[in-house]
């Protein structure tokens, strides 16, 4: 009896050191259920299939200047958000240029009275790529947070590759600091737009220029070197980022051969100590929540006051939508920006 005892002890010991040796995990195959725990309008987000293009990647420049759209990534031309949404959230939309960057200002009808001298500069996402002129968050940042917002329609490639993006953005700060004061101002994006806000910050802080008083990263690209457990667990269950394809491929084609490790690229391998406070924002679907999370715990260790909001059952940037979850995600910003902010 204690034979046999001695020889399983001796396989589970064994099982164990295989398992150490190869530690990745089998999943065995499963049907995912729309969020029943979500608010019906995120159960039908995600309740639908991933586009067929996710992973489709151009070849040529012509191919990646109708991707981009909008000028093959030129900035200028139509854009500030389609009249609808302005009316629907009451805000008025007017193209500027600031310190030579492409921006559109964008008032509400009600400024808040303690908004009056603040001022929100947007950053917009597209993997480094779409989204020319896109500035349906920021429409909804001046909308429900009764904000001013300068969105910057930063250039894209293949008109322009890094660090282009990054330097309108710094550039567009730089120029708006003259219309208000920094320390009533706030930066803030989603996706490549949530990178660029912390990469803007990596180059004010070496630059020695102000920093925003306060900054709203949504599930940042802040590791382009795709390192993060949930690029594994939530493969093939983000729909619309999906897994690794075309949004890497064109981040990729941003970086233009530059290591993709470097802080203004990758901004989670830079030092965030003295960022100023942070509300960063995902969902338990999203293919970045791993990026979010680790940008907020390394914040947090670097002592900077920092809030992380989760939603439920939401894909990529699915809060930046028209979903109850989207208002509570906006007026949670607002909420933050408010406390930070000086009047």
């Amino acid at each position: 009896m204690r034979a046999r005892s001695l020889v399983a002890f001796a396989l589970s010991v064994a099982t164990l050191a295989v398992a150490a040796q190869d530690p990745a995990r089998e999943v065995p195959a499963r049907t995912l259920p729309p969020p029943d725990t979500a608010s019906p309008e995120i159960q039908a987000r995600e309740g639908r299939g991933v586009a067929a293009t996710w992973n489709v990647i151009p070849n040529t420049t012509e191919e990646w200047a109708a991707l981009a759209g909008r000028g093959g990534g030129a900035p200028g031309g139509i854009g500030g958000g389609d009249q609808a949404t302005l009316d629907r959230f009451g805000v008025k939309s007017e193209a500027m240029t600031v310190n030579g960057v492409n921006t559109y200002m964008l008032t509400p009808n009600d400024i808040a009275p303690e908004n009056r001298n603040r001022l929100l500069v947007h950053v917009h996402g597209g993997c480094y790529v779409l989204g020319g002129g896109g500035v349906g968050e920021g429409i909804r940042m001046a909308g429900f947070g009764r904000y001013k917002v300068l969105s910057v329609d930063y250039r894209r490639p293949p008109h322009a590759f890094y660090p282009a993006a990054l330097d309108d953005v710094v550039n567009a700060w730089k120029g708006a600091i003259k219309m208000a004061d920094p320390k009533n101002m706030a930066l803030f994006g989603t996706s490549a737009g949530g990178a660029l806000v912390l990469s803007t910050v990596h180059r004010l802080k070496q630059d020695g220029a102000p920093l925003p008083a306060a900054i709203g990263s949504g599930t940042p690209m802040a590791d382009l070197t795709g390192h993060g457990d949930s690029f594994a667990t939530n493969r093939m269950v983000d729909n619309v980022l999906v897994g690794v394809g075309r949004c890497d491929a064109m981040a990729e084609y941003y970086a233009h051969g530059h290591d993709l490790k470097d802080p203004f690229l990758s901004p989670i391998y830079g030092d965030l100590h003295g960022f100023p406070p942070a509300i960063l924002s995902t969902g338990t679907r999203d293919l970045l929540l791993s990026s979010t999370v680790r940008v907020h715990r390394k914040l947090r260790q670097a002592g900077v006051d920092a809030q992380l909001q989760v939603f439920e059952g939401q894909s990529h940037g699915g809060y930046n939508t028209d979903t109850p979850e989207g208002k509570e995600a906006f007026e949670e910003i607002a909420k933050f920006f408010d406390k930070h902010l000086g009047r």
